[in-house]
């Protein structure tokens, strides 16, 4: 049975830890949200230490953790990953003290969504240390609900004698829940592919950012991707952990969750370090402009030339990248676990040092093919100057019409679609 207590434990007697390590024998009804003699233990415990305490609570009752904050927060444990299906919930609830008579907090709500926890209950603290006010909060299920804030308070009830029936309110939540995920996924069929939030944030005096958008729109289009949102900041620079601060960061993936997506792709490129910091905020994939169109050309590349280019590129980006999730790696069509290939463990390294050092093999074996085949390419090119043939070359944007125009002049079948990068690869035809 766990019995360890997380937190903020500086400064706390032995006695006293001890006191908060016997919280894990209490239980709790089914039918209950918190007992009345856990809302006494916790008020008790909180006054004497003059910390917030928190307990989480699975469905059977049982104390599956024990925390303890600070005056005003508390800082919940790694809680593992989601249980999985549509519309459930993590099937843990958050029962915490407040010391200031207040009721549920902002940090608290964003604690509830971004975990998915069944609720969170804050207990009022009098000066005597007895238990006053219970707060409770849930997730809401209802489509309309503001981007920024996806849950609903019930009315407050004594701590003592709580009234909420817990199963019922679980069971009703859940049906809602999933109700609500089946309808975002029949909203998006038909568009196929995963779907996506995109973030774009304008940076110091940038004036294109309606322009960015717009392509980045029609890079998610070509890559086959439905795009649920896109939401944007200004900011004078980007914040060097999380390219947005903090505060916008759960803003972002509130909604995210809100929608359902599956996806956060942000504009402008991430630093490795953001990437990273993004990525352990979150499970969901977490990619980048420049991922994106790297996507993109994976998938339209023909030729062995094109494809061995574009792995080149996508492991010469992703390398500083590579964190043990692994989002970064993971091509946006590709399934959970990244691609394959870059995983396992060996005597004496990490998963992570395995990846990165098969990905550096990998880049080398690249580099070495792709030297053979530049060879190939610069004998073709000699010929073709030995027998004088005049070669005219097409430039241009993606999507400006080379294909078609080449179509034009050489009645060839070059690939020719409203798409970027739909030609990825070199094209060499003779004159009609």
């Amino acid at each position: 049975m766990q019995t360890e207590v997380t937190g903020n434990l500086s400064g706390l007697k032995a006695s006293e830890i001890k006191a908060l390590e016997r919280l894990y024998r209490r239980r709790v009804a089914p039918t209950e949200v918190v007992s009345s003699e856990l809302a006494a233990e916790l008020a008790e415990q909180s006054m004497e230490i003059h910390r917030q305490v928190g307990v989480l609570i699975d469905r059977r009752g049982t104390i599956a953790h024990v925390m303890v904050g600070d005056a005003s927060k508390i800082l919940l444990p790694d809680v593992g990953r989601m249980r999985g299906g549509q519309g459930r919930l993590r099937g843990l609830r958050l029962v915490h003290t407040h010391l200031r008579g207040e009721s549920l907090t902002r940090d608290d709500f964003t604690d509830l969504a971004l975990l998915r926890l069944d609720a969170v209950a804050a207990i009022t603290v009098d000066a005597s240390g007895k238990p006053g006010k219970l707060f409770i909060g849930h997730l809401s299920a209802d489509p309309d609900a503001p981007p920024d804030r996806p849950w609903h308070e019930l009315p407050a009830e004594p701590a003592t004698a709580p009234r909420t029936n817990f199963a019922d309110l679980i069971a009703q939540l859940e049906a809602d829940q999933a109700r609500l995920g089946r309808a975002l996924v029949s909203g998006a069929q038909g568009q196929g592919g995963d779907r996506v939030l995109l973030v774009h944030v304008g940076i110091g005096k940038a004036r294109d950012s309606e322009a960015r958008v717009a392509e980045l729109r029609e890079l998610c289009r070509t890559a086959g991707v439905k795009v649920l949102d896109v939401m944007l900041q200004r900011r004078p620079e980007a914040d060097p952990r999380f390219l947005v601060g903090r505060g916008k960061l759960d803003e972002i993936l509130l909604r995210a969750m809100q929608l359902g997506a599956e996806v956060v792709i942000f504009d402008p490129d991430l630093t490795p370090g953001q990437a990273r910091s993004i990525s352990d905020a979150t499970e969901l994939k977490v990619i980048d402009r420049t991922m994106l169109i790297l996507d993109i050309f994976a998938q339209h590349a023909t030729s062995r030339d094109g494809k061995l280019q574009v792995e080149l590129a996508q492991l010469r980006y992703a390398l500083p990248r590579l964190i043990e999730k692994n989002t970064m790696m993971s091509r946006l069509t590709a399934g959970p676990g990244g691609k394959a290939g870059l995983g396992g463990r060996g005597p004496g390294e990490t998963k992570l040092e395995i990846n990165r050092r098969r990905a550096r093999e990998r880049i080398q074996i690249l580099e070495k093919r792709l030297e053979d085949l530049a060879g190939d390419r610069r004998l073709r090119r000699q010929r073709r100057v030995d027998r004088e043939i005049p070669v005219l070359a097409i430039c241009g944007y993606t999507n400006a019409g080379k294909s078609t125009l080449l179509n034009a002049l050489t009645h060839g079948n070059a690939l020719a679609a409203d798409k970027l990068f739909a030609t990825l690869d070199p094209i060499s035809r003779g004159s009609a």
